[in-house]
């Protein structure tokens, strides 16, 4: 499996034969401005939740694709009249199986409206099993007591989560989260991007490791295998 970083929190996972984004916002974010939208490929575009910062290109990049969206049905509805393919819309705790594994739809403890303010149903996270992998995308959330059904139902391989605080967990939370869940291996997001959410990244990676966990900071544009 090939993780690629487009900034914030978005991510595009090769898995399973299959090109699978997430939550994209690439262009209105200044750290991204090396990235070239126009040559992301994408089967399937993943969405947590309605805000902008994370679904800002997901328009442009479904037309021109082609990808299936896959989220909370609210935000799939919003899409849908706009020409994209709002084919999997879901609710917590839903699962639904598409041609390169499983999609857990679970819960986030976080706001979620649409760009224009419209309703955007409940924020979530994705919980994504595919080629022998188990994975935990958080998207947006506040470290809750939910994450310890993940923990007890899957065994997963790494957990990408938010760590800039303030709108989201912060590494403190993460770290807790890690333990609920299960794993050692944290890839972080939602972090730098604005100024409330900029972090000191060798703090963060020394109170992971002091943790015993691993805490990979991806560059933007960097492709890693898991």
């Amino acid at each position: 499996m090939k993780l690629t970083y487009y900034g914030h929190s978005c991510f595009l996972a090769e898995i399973g034969g299959a090109k699978v984004l997430f939550d994209p916002f690439i262009r209105p974010n200044a750290l991204a401005k090396d990235v070239d939208v126009d040559k992301i490929e994408a089967d399937f575009i993943l969405l947590s939740h309605g805000h902008g910062d994370h679904v800002a290109d997901a328009e442009e990049i479904g037309k021109r694709t082609g990808a299936d969206l896959v989220g909370m049905f609210e935000v799939l509805g919003w899409f849908g009249p706009k020409g994209l393919k709002a084919t999997y819309g879901m609710n917590i705790g839903g699962k639904t199986k598409l041609p390169f594994g499983t999609v857990k739809l679970v819960a986030a403890l976080h706001s979620s409206s649409m760009p224009d303010g419209s309703y955007g149903g409940l924020a979530g996270g994705f919980v994504i099993e595919a080629e022998g992998k188990t994975f935990y995308f958080a998207g947006d959330t506040a470290l809750t007591y939910d994450m310890k059904l993940i923990g007890e139902q899957y065994k997963l391989d790494f957990a990408i989560l938010p760590i800039g605080d303030n709108f989201t967990m912060g590494i403190d939370d993460a770290l807790i989260a890690a333990d609920w869940i299960g794993t050692t291996k944290i890839v972080g997001m939602h972090y730098d991007t604005f100024p409330p959410i900029k972090i000191d990244h060798d703090e963060a990676r020394t109170k992971a490791t002091q943790a015993g966990k691993e805490l990979v900071l991806m560059r933007i544009g960097e492709t890693i295998d898991l």
